[in-house]
């Protein structure tokens, strides 16, 4: 008996795990700038996933640069010369002198091919461009750079001889979500598949989850603009990304040009953690430590790095978030157990400041044991950023208003980021389409065809890593064009277009979206955005 229209038929299509790509004779060499969290992330990722090597680190931080180093890149046997670098700054200066002794017929140790910067976001344009004269591949994490002025200034220097934009060097950027096996196969069913007919409109929701916001945004990096940036340029950046690549960018395979998003406009705010909202029963307490109420307080920082209900110690955790409180945590449980782990936890949770403590010394690090209600935090909670399309068809082949339409019709997307949610960063999207429509989260994609009232649910292979496996699927790629261009003869240009699938031009304009959006929500208006892309973007690169 055939299935009811309504019953879904779970025999959709799936894609399999990747496979680690060969070996070359002469492996792609790279060099991690910045052994945080990230860092860490794409030398895991290089490990396991591509066919490159981590063979260097920079980092001013001692303990983080040793244990990223054990860990990846010298093992047991301790770092030989070349290996780690107080900063980017120190492997520049022995590097341009590597090169010097080199041309002069000296023996020196193997340089490296490219670099993973992973540096604070606001560093970003002084490292990109102080390594620019080296001429290595990059992959910089997201966001490219914390103004639009910087981003620019990066595009100018990776693309040094404009207007010509042939690259020079591979550049990838951490935009993750384009590489999870999730997300490539979506853009496969919209774009290539025509699945759902021609895309009509997307509603894209980021839930960030209720303590992981207080975690970054309230108490950590990302809490002020001042000192980073707006939160949907440091959280939310590559969810615009994602938009515009099914949007805006051509499809797989076409020489056409960009649809280019008509206008863009955006609302948001800091609407919850803020005095306002403090519990009157909490006093005047502004840190966990010493609140009358911490017991009861969803946000005690106490239940949230030591308790065993979330991701805390408790739990057994001593990765995120735990070991951004305490990078060492790790090797203090391993040392003294549980309760040396504790006891180091607590002891920055006590940190704290006051009215009299000057303002540059609160933002310079992070406070995690303050209260919510009473941190330094400004940057938006809960913000929705609407982008529209007017239809835009190519020249008519044979009068085909169909055809020359396809991809390039009126369309409309709408993203939101929300803090106060059980999900935690499991984003979720429905997408309405001429023939159909998708309900797309983490873990599947639901396909409901309004020809034949058939619903299908596709299951992509969840890989391992961050991002649903986007992290993994970045590194392979962006090594993969590495990898072609030093060992099979490929352009920077053709290892660009084929491996990492993302141009600079798109670089920029995901990213200048994103300043346009931030416009429009300070000023409360819609903007045109081709006409405010040749104000801001192409004004600055016309200067000298």
């Amino acid at each position: 008996m055939a299935p009811h229209a309504d019953s879904p038929i779970d025999d959709g299509e799936s894609l399999p795990a990747p496979l680690r790509p060969a070996m070359s004779a002469n492996p792609p060499r790279f060099l991690i700038i910045g052994a945080g969290s990230r860092g860490n992330a794409y030398a895991r990722a290089t490990e396991e996933s591509t066919n490159g090597l981590i063979v260097a680190v920079a980092e001013p931080i001692t303990f983080k640069r040793k244990q990223l180093g054990e860990k990846y890149i010298w093992g047991k046997a301790g770092p030989v010369e070349g290996q780690e670098f107080e900063d980017w700054r120190a492997f520049l200066k022995w590097e341009t002198e590597r090169r010097a002794k080199a041309s002069r017929g000296e023996e020196v140790p193997e340089g490296v091919d490219g670099a993973f910067i992973c540096v604070l976001d606001e560093q970003h344009k002084e490292v990109i461009v102080g390594l620019a004269p080296l001429g290595l591949h990059i992959m910089c994490e997201k966001p490219l750079a914390t103004t639009l002025d910087d981003c620019v200034s990066i595009y100018k220097s990776l693309l040094p001889n404009l207007p010509n934009t042939t690259p020079s060097r591979v550049f990838s950027i951490g935009h993750v979500l384009r590489y999870s096996p999730h997300n490539m196969l979506l853009r496969k069913l919209l774009l290539e598949d025509k699945i759902i007919g021609e895309i009509q409109s997307i509603n894209h929701t980021e839930p960030v989850g209720w303590w992981h916001f207080t975690h970054s945004y309230v108490r950590g990096n990302w809490r002020r603009e001042s000192t980073t940036a707006p939160s949907l340029l440091t959280k939310s950046c590559h969810d615009i990304d994602v938009l515009l690549w099914l949007l805006c960018s051509p499809p797989p395979g076409s020489t056409g040009p960009a649809h280019i998003p008509t206008t863009v406009t955006s609302v948001g705010s800091l609407q919850y953690f803020n005095k306002i909202r403090k519990p009157t029963a909490a006093g005047n307490a502004t840190n966990c430590l010493s609140c009358p109420i911490e017991t009861s307080c969803k946000y005690s920082a106490k239940k949230i790095y030591l308790g065993s209900e979330l991701k805390g110690l408790g739990s057994g955790n001593t990765h995120w978030p735990v070991h951004i409180v305490v990078p060492e945590i790790e090797e203090c449980v391993s040392v003294g157990g549980p309760a040396a782990g504790e006891a180091a936890i607590m002891k920055k949770l006590e940190e704290n400041y006051s009215q009299e403590t000057p303002d540059s010394e609160v933002a310079a690090k992070n406070w995690f044991g303050r209260c919510v209600y009473e941190s330094d935090n400004d940057v938006c909670d809960e913000q929705v950023v609407t982008m529209s399309w007017d239809n835009d068809p190519l020249p008519k082949v044979n009068d085909d208003n169909e055809k020359a339409l396809v991809g390039r019709g009126a369309k409309t997307a709408v993203f939101h980021m929300v803090a106060h949610t059980k999900k935690i960063c499991d984003r979720y999207t429905n997408i309405y389409g001429t023939d159909g429509e998708i309900y797309a989260d983490s873990t599947t994609i639901t396909v409901e065809d309004f020809n034949t009232g058939a619903k299908k649910i596709y299951r992509p292979y969840i890989a391992k890593g961050g991002h649903g496996g986007g992290d993994d699927g970045l590194a392979r790629q962006f090594i993969l064009a590495v990898d072609a261009v030093k060992n099979h003869g490929s352009t920077v240009e053709e290892a660009q277009r084929v491996h990492v699938g993302c141009s600079l031009e798109e670089v920029i304009r995901s990213h200048a979206m994103v300043f346009a959006a931030e416009q429009a929500r300070l000023g409360k208006k819609v903007l045109d955005f081709p006409q405010w892309w040749i104000e801001n973007v192409e004004a600055i690169l016309a200067k000298s």
